[in-house]
């Protein structure tokens, strides 16, 4: 055995001990990372998912918001739809908008052959029993679609892409909701 791989071998021992030290040291903090659907209870000993089944969202009027919603309590509730008895109402406030994201010159005509649709949606978390704001909150996000010639067609991808946006936002109040709901515990 030569002296380089005798020092590859020592700097790979000495690599490995300070991994162990390493862990070690980080364990024997107080370290305050979880999960945030873990086991551990927000109150009464519920965890953060049980929390989220607790919350009933109120209805909305638009056919976007609608497909935010409807996502939104199958997210929350894991399919078994609205709590019988909340704990929490989220009261959402959507709107959307299209832009055309990019234009092609056909003969004298600047035709839109892209677009995005921006959803954006307020929340507000309140208490049942005591009318408290848990908490508020502003979401947004974005999807992208062609606009081909034919006009049905374009609705149609304007729809679809609306429809990608709502499911989108909707996972990001699930998420936006669990944080909240997290440091409402803390």
């Amino acid at each position: 055995m030569s002296l380089r791989d005798n020092n590859s071998i020592r700097h790979g021992v000495n690599a490995l001990v300070a991994a162990i030290a390493m862990v070690g040291l980080l364990s024997a903090s107080a370290c305050t990372v979880r999960p945030l659907y873990g086991d551990a209870g927000i109150a009464e000993g519920q965890g953060t998912s049980a929390a989220l089944a607790l919350i009933e969202v109120k209805p909305v009027k638009t056919r976007q918001a609608l497909e935010v919603r409807n996502h939104l309590i199958f997210l929350l509730s894991g399919g078994s739809g609205q709590p019988a008895d909340p704990g929490l109402l989220l009261n959402l406030a959507v709107t959307s908008s299209t832009i055309s994201a990019a234009t092609v010159q056909i003969a004298t005509d600047n035709e839109p052959s892209a677009g995005t649709v921006t959803m954006t949606a307020d929340y507000t978390l309140t208490e049942v029993a005591t009318g408290d704001v848990v908490a508020t909150g502003k979401r947004s996000t974005s999807a992208s679609f062609d606009r081909p010639r034919q006009e049905f067609a374009t609705m149609r991808a304007e729809r679809d892409a609306e429809n990608r946006a709502a499911r989108e936002l909707a996972e990001i109040l699930r998420l936006a909701v669990a944080q909240d709901l997290e440091r409402k515990r803390q």
